[in-house]
């Protein structure tokens, strides 16, 4: 039997969202820093192709999707972070054989199933939110990725394609008994605008009490605090909840304290970009770093000139030559972990 780490976590537990060109390893391990163990203890990897995963060429591209650093590693093991890798695609074979590859030659307590991303060139293929359209498929898939792998099997999904469709929709996933179910509570259609509806998330929570009740159900949509976190576990009655764009408005989100100071904002920006400098050099695109820079740099005096000029860098070197040069104090203060 499968070590189901689902099962071991406390409830509410609390998790960081896959997000594109966002949380890959150096992000993960800055949030696993400032966070404390009690309140974050689920992240995931950046989403990838299971296509590209298992073609020869396509395989260089993407496997940077699944790197662990040794400070991740280190940081998620001190404080019992569990780590899953996502995965998307459409065809249950290579489901099959990217969860053996993954369970073989990585280190990752679970598998989560992209069943939710909107994005139209994605969903064209008939993967991600287009697996609400082919409900026999998307069991297929958990199917195939828990066999190969033998690891716990998640999936992040939404409340339908065009229209709402939680309860059909929820019951059908359950059939195969995944690990755990994140829903966020919009439709495909509406992207990212309007708001999540978690009544919807709700809804998804009674089906489970009927259906499976072992399934873990996490909600996500529109959470900006810890606090907000706390009310919508109390009111909707998810098992947890997974933090995505929250992060941006606070990266301290899951230490339990209101935004940091501009002092440590700054100092935490100074140690990204040294990671992703260690960790990336030039394998990858500096300009990724650039969405991050709003983040961190707001809402203080001279704040504006500083981000403007850090748009304007192209290198790691030209970032760290405006911070010393505009001679912020604070980014010379280290931050400490707790």
């Amino acid at each position: 039997m499968m070590d189901n780490f689902w099962f071991q976590l406390p409830r509410p537990h609390f998790a960081l969202a896959p997000m594109e060109d966002v949380t890959d390893t150096v992000f993960r391990e800055l949030i696993a820093g400032i966070s404390s163990p009690d309140k974050l203890h689920v992240v995931f990897s950046e989403f990838m192709s299971v296509d590209g995963f298992l073609h020869r060429k396509g395989h260089e591209r993407v496997k940077h999707r699944l790197a662990v650093s040794p400070g991740e590693r280190k940081l998620l093991n001190k404080k019992g972070i569990k780590i899953v890798a996502q995965i998307w695609g459409s065809d249950p074979e290579k489901f099959y054989r990217a969860g053996r590859k993954i369970a073989t030659d990585y280190e990752f307590d679970g598998i989560d199933i992209n069943m939710g991303c909107p994005v139209k060139k994605i969903v064209k293929h008939n993967s991600c939110s287009a697996l609400i359209n082919f409900p026999v498929l998307a069991r297929e898939i958990i199917a195939a990725t828990r066999e190969g792998s033998g690891l716990p099997v998640s999936v992040k999904t939404r409340i339908g394609f065009k229209e709402v469709v939680t309860e059909e929709w929820i019951s059908n996933l359950l059939q195969e008994k995944p690990e755990a179910i994140t829903i966020h509570g919009r439709t495909q259609m509406m992207q990212s605008e309007g708001s999540s509806d978690w009544n919807e998330v709700n809804k998804a929570v009674q089906v489970r009490n009927e259906v499976n009740p072992e399934t873990m159900i996490l909600g996500n949509g529109d959470i900006i605090s810890f606090e907000d976190a706390l009310k919508k576990v109390a009111e909707f009655k998810t098992d947890g909840i997974m933090i995505g764009r929250g992060i941006f408005h606070n990266p301290a989100f899951f230490a339990g304290n209101p935004l940091f100071s501009h002092e440590e904002r700054m100092a935490l920006l100074k140690k990204h970009l040294h990671l992703f400098e260690k960790q990336w050099g030039r394998e990858k695109n500096y300009a990724i770093l650039k969405r991050f820079f709003k983040i961190y740099v707001h809402s203080f005096n001279g704040a504006g000139e500083i981000r403007a000029s850090l748009m304007e860098t192209n290198n790691f070197q030209e970032s760290m030559s405006v911070l010393e040069r505009l001679g912020d104090a604070e980014t010379r203060h280290a931050l400490p972990l707790l």
